[in-house]
């Protein structure tokens, strides 16, 4: 495979980015970013002819220095944290209170979605690293952090994670990609197809922080696992949609740490495109965009709720304050390693 690089511009503080282009022998191309690490496009062939680019997102630097978390590497730590503030050894780390008394997605002006990373070809994609000093966003202890985007010859996507602290810390990353398989410009994502391996669902507040009860999904409007379509019962009367005005909950995948699992099925009537989801992570948060704000986005096209969906596998939200869930809190040297495939056919 071959990487091309190119100029993406010069940032607000004078640092330059570039784009890195990266193909496979089937047609699957992804752009993607030293300006964090995000995925800029994703162009799929569909079995009508045409290559569709699948993921939200913007044309200039200068919109993702100032816009939200379209295709973005989040971290140091993804979802929401309580309080915007946690605890380890005795030590409490206060954090951004930018989601209503929580912390939301670590940062919004300096997490890893706003910063540049070093860049390196890994044969068939690009490898992102930096160093998260001590104290960054409030989180203790020096991180070396790599997030790897490459490409098969099966039109699958993987995203590899991989990281070791000097200190103790938390650390669970996601990809914030904003999926529409018939097109970045389509516009609603209701009628496609979802399905989720799912058999349980983390119960939200108000806020959108979890309870603390991990519920069936049987008889309930989340329930995705015969497959239905995004808009099928996301109007519902039900109190977890009215909280999130929509679908923004964390699922449990059941997936075990090195071992990928197929957590979701999604499809397209229009483009006949399908994605399959799979990771070793235990948590995938499905998200309907409900709270993304019209904008302009790739080649002016307008986007916002309910246009696309995500599928961000993760570590379960609040689970340092949640001692029954799966913990992100890694000991001085111990690695900290996930990995997400996005894998596309027809």
């Amino acid at each position: 495979m071959h990487i091309k690089t190119e100029n993406f511009g010069v940032t607000a503080k004078g640092g330059r980015a570039c784009l890195y282009t990266v193909e496979n022998r089937n047609g699957l191309r992804a752009v993607v970013t030293d300006y964090g690490a995000i995925l800029k496009e994703l162009h799929v062939p569909c079995q009508d002819g045409v290559t569709r680019d699948v993921v939200l997102g913007c044309d200039t630097l200068a919109e993702y220095e100032a816009g939200g978390f379209f295709g973005a590497t989040v971290g140091r730590h993804a979802n929401r944290i309580a309080g915007a503030a946690f605890t380890l050894d005795g030590v409490e780390y206060r954090l951004a209170d930018n989601d209503g008394g929580a912390n939301l997605h670590t940062d919004f002006k300096i997490g890893f979605h706003k910063q540049l990373w070093d860049a390196e070809p890994v044969g068939n994609g690009v490898r992102f690293s930096r160093l998260s000093p001590d104290g960054e966003a409030g989180f203790p202890g020096n991180l070396q952090i790599s997030v790897a985007y490459t490409l098969d010859d099966n039109n699958a996507l993987h995203i590899l994670y991989e990281g070791v602290s000097d200190r103790k810390t938390l650390i669970n990353l996601t990809n914030h990609s904003f999926f529409n398989l018939a097109g970045h410009d389509a516009g609603s994502v209701l009628g496609e197809k979802l399905t989720l391996f799912c058999d349980r669902f983390l119960e939200i507040t108000p806020g959108r922080l979890p309870t603390g009860r991990v519920l069936p999904v049987d008889g309930t409007p989340m329930d995705f696992r015969g497959g239905k379509t995004v808009g099928a019962e996301i109007d519902a009367d039900d109190p977890q949609l009215h909280y999130a005005r929509g679908y923004d909950h964390c699922y449990v995948t059941g997936a075990k740490p090195g071992a990928l699992k197929r957590i979701a099925l999604a499809e397209d009537p229009v483009s006949g495109l399908r994605m399959e989801v799979w990771t070793d992570l235990p948590g995938v948060q499905f998200y309907t965009a409900n709270f993304l704000p019209v904008q302009r986005g790739k080649g002016g096209a307008f986007c916002g709720p309910r246009c696309a969906l995500c599928l961000e596998t993760e570590a379960f939200p609040d689970s340092i304050h949640r001692p029954d869930f799966p913990q992100c809190v890694f000991d001085p040297g111990e690695t900290y390693r996930a990995e997400t495939v996005y894998r596309f056919f027809t």
